[in-house]
């Protein structure tokens, strides 16, 4: 994959577009010193946010808990702990950030309810067309200061007025600009919605967005890219739509140029898509960080797999079974916390644990 030429510099001369925004009340706490594109793991635990499928409420915010990254408890007795009755009345694919230097954490979504489309098609290939080519625009999102009590949704467009959808949003923060890099999948018209593309927009404070230019465009399809750092480089993971594997990139810039590592484990094995990389609080006796890989292997319907590696810059990662999810973890993310969070997550919405 390649970046398209001056991406990011070109984000950062568009003025601004205001969105609406809702206010929050702010609650002050002590923020762990941990950002998502860092490197650091937590000295509480990881909250996984997630969601479960076609299903009524399955297309609905879910919350895990875990002290080891490895073992998780559902929350809420596994049910949903956020619900969209904007847009599609749907979400998918929550992705939550905890802003640089400041006691909020921003939460992005999918506006997209398959289970819904499909009542109204009866037609399942008819419903993917449907989403792809005149799906949402917007993103649902969620703002919060403690992880527990969240203020929302909204909708925001992001994608272009001729896009087709705007899926799987994640965002990074970029300490050379001082701002978030946002980026999506979208399809437009001028393939006639059949390649996705990796489209990026720019924001300070998740309110007023740059306008939305390309990423990644490659001659294949693009989807379910996610970043993330450690040391001096970026690592980004992709699905390469025609082939249907991960492919694995690194860089030493967001706006890079941006290098695939042929060697990635994950590469030639097909059926897998939502990459999403944290590192775990297990070291080594070097004090080498152990980093976890998970995919979600929807072709075989086996939700999130694990692989780990303690050299993020080889691309090995190794099969991991030590791992135990509580129900079928589908395309979410993994929120390193403190103590004293993972502690108002247990206390509000309670543990169920099923290992």
């Amino acid at each position: 994959m390649k970046t398209c030429p001056n991406t990011l510099n070109i984000i950062k001369k568009h003025r601004f577009l205001r969105f609406p925004f809702l206010r929050i009340a702010a609650t002050a706490f002590a923020i762990a010193a941990f950002s998502l594109a860092g490197t650091q793991a937590s000295d509480g635990g990881y909250l996984f946010a997630t969601f479960k499928g076609e299903s009524p409420t399955g297309e609905q915010i879910y919350f895990a808990l875990s002290r080891d990254g490895r073992t998780w408890s559902a929350l809420n007795k596994s049910k949903p702990v956020l619900i969209s009755e904007i847009g599609t009345s749907g979400v998918r694919d929550p992705y939550i950030i905890r802003l640089e230097g400041e006691n909020k954490f921003v939460l992005l979504a999918t506006d997209l309810s398959i289970y819904k489309k499909r009542l109204e098609t009866g037609n399942g290939v008819e419903t993917w067309k449907q989403a792809v080519q005149s799906g949402s625009r917007s993103l649902v999102i969620w703002e919060s200061t403690d992880l527990v009590k969240w203020e929302g949704p909204r909708l925001v467009q992001v994608a272009p007025e001729d896009a087709g959808c705007a899926w799987a949003p994640e965002a990074i923060y970029d300490s050379e600009a001082g701002d978030y890099l946002v980026f999506w999948a979208s399809t437009t018209p001028a393939t006639g919605f059949k390649k996705h593309r990796i489209l990026a927009s720019r924001t300070k404070d998740f309110r007023e967005f740059t306008p939305a230019v390309p990423f990644i465009d490659e001659s294949t399809g693009v989807i379910d890219t996610t970043i993330v750092k450690d040391g001096g480089l970026y690592y980004r993971f992709s699905k390469n739509e025609t082939r249907k594997e991960i492919v694995m990139e690194t860089s030493e810039k967001l706006a890079g140029p941006w290098k695939e590592i042929t060697e990635f484990t994950l590469r030639g094995i097909p059926g897998i898509e939502g990459p999403e990389c944290y590192p775990l609080k297990l070291q080594d006796t070097n004090g080498q960080k152990t980093w976890c890989l998970i995919a979600d292997a929807y072709a075989k319907s086996l939700g999130y797999q694990p692989y780990t590696t303690q050299s993020l810059s080889s691309g090995i990662f190794t099969k991991a079974e030590d791992f135990s999810f509580p129900f079928k973890f589908r395309h979410g993310c993994v929120l390193p916390v403190s103590e004293e969070e993972y502690q108002r997550l247990e206390k509000t919405f309670g543990v169920e644990i099923k290992h």
